[in-house]
């Protein structure tokens, strides 16, 4: 069973990354990279441009951890597309980086990380950039 996480190239990504490494050779698990747009991948920030997403593949393979990326551009949100994937590979885990939000941010523009902890159908583990 993989190890989900969910990956924006912004320190709170970096986080998750690094936080996903540690579990995933803990637990002697493939780990599944995931960053996704809406349709939006040439102005989307979160979405990682390919020169990020080849510095990802080197540190995952730095890692030594078994890993695969995936990069997705669909209508659905980052949230739906996550844990649709968890739901299809049966992960044991989904690691998320989060960020402080204000009340009324989150109350206007929705909470991805929010969607993913109380939909998972498998623990999930959110962590903070440093």
């Amino acid at each position: 069973m993989p190890i989900i996480v969910g990956y924006v190239p912004t320190p709170e990504g970096v986080a998750a990354l690094e936080a996903a490494i540690a579990e995933a050779r803990l637990r002697s698990q493939r780990l599944v990279v995931i960053n996704s747009t809406r349709g939006e991948s040439l102005v989307d920030t979160r979405y990682a441009s390919a020169q990020t997403w080849q510095s990802v593949e080197e540190r995952l393979t730095d890692s030594g951890v078994p890993h695969e990326l995936t990069q997705l551009v669909e209508s659905k949100d980052a949230a739906d597309q996550i844990l649709r994937l968890a739901d299809e590979l049966n992960a044991e885990l989904i690691v998320i980086g989060l960020r402080r939000r204000t009340p009324v941010g989150k109350l206007l523009l929705g909470s991805q990380a929010q969607s993913i902890l109380l939909e998972a159908n498998c623990p999930v583990l959110a962590v903070k950039s440093h």
